[in-house]
């Protein structure tokens, strides 16, 4: 595995929320014992990175490609990436445009084809016949797989999100502190995640429990 991912982004951290099915699919699919394809699309910060380190936490052999950096990497990285039992690209319509890069995942995906046994995960932030390839044979075969629409989750479920997290990490988040981030601050999962590390590191600190004074203090509110 060419990068590090986070050790707290698994299948149980994640707030499944309306997508039950793409997860149980997903889930699923890693068990397959045939080359298969899947393809997650949706906003930013709705969840789509956590998923694929989830999958990159079960055990095989896996791969993951971080694409919105391919200006500090090469096409090279993915040689050899055909042996792995997963192979996990995020963010894959940042290099759109780059043929050099398109043609490498074309090659790529070929030869996954032919060995037949890899799991090739794919997320992007839109469907694969949507993105501008140089290469149109490319989305033509991200969308041979199954194609979901990752739904973002709405301001209730990033609240239960947000407690699962925290009660995971052995703190409680109140009801009403949470509430008053989601109306304080940006509330993409990905930022109302960090924070949470921030109050994590806090409340040890200090130790106190998290109360809506607190929070203020702790962002300079």
């Amino acid at each position: 595995m060419p990068f590090s991912l986070p050790n707290n982004e698994t299948f149980g951290t994640f707030y499944v929320g309306e997508n039950q099915l793409l997860v149980d699919s997903l889930v699923n699919l890693l068990d397959e014992p045939q080359f298969t394809v899947f393809y997650i699309w949706s906003t930013q910060s709705a969840g789509r990175t956590h998923l694929l380190n989830a999958a990159n936490h079960l055990g095989r052999l896996t791969s993951y490609i971080p694409l919105k950096q391919h200006y500090h990497l090469v096409p090279e990285i993915l040689l050899g990436l055909d042996s792995y039992d997963v192979v996990c690209l995020d963010d894959i319509h940042a290099i759109a445009g780059n043929l050099a890069w398109e043609e490498a995942i074309f090659d790529l995906f070929n030869k996954l084809t032919e060995l037949g046994q890899s799991k090739l995960i794919v997320t992007a932030d839109r469907p694969p016949k949507q993105i501008p390839f140089l290469l149109p044979d490319l989305g033509s075969r991200l969308a041979w797989g199954q194609v979901y629409q990752l739904k973002e989750l709405n301001d209730e479920d990033k609240l239960k999100a947000l407690q699962l997290r925290a009660e995971l990490r052995g703190f409680e988040l109140p009801t009403e502190v949470g509430l008053f981030l989601l109306k304080r601050v940006n509330r993409d999962t990905r930022t109302l995640f960090t924070l949470l590390d921030k109050f994590e590191t806090a409340t040890l600190i200090q130790q106190r429990k998290l109360t809506i004074p607190f929070i203020k203090t702790i962002l300079d509110l």
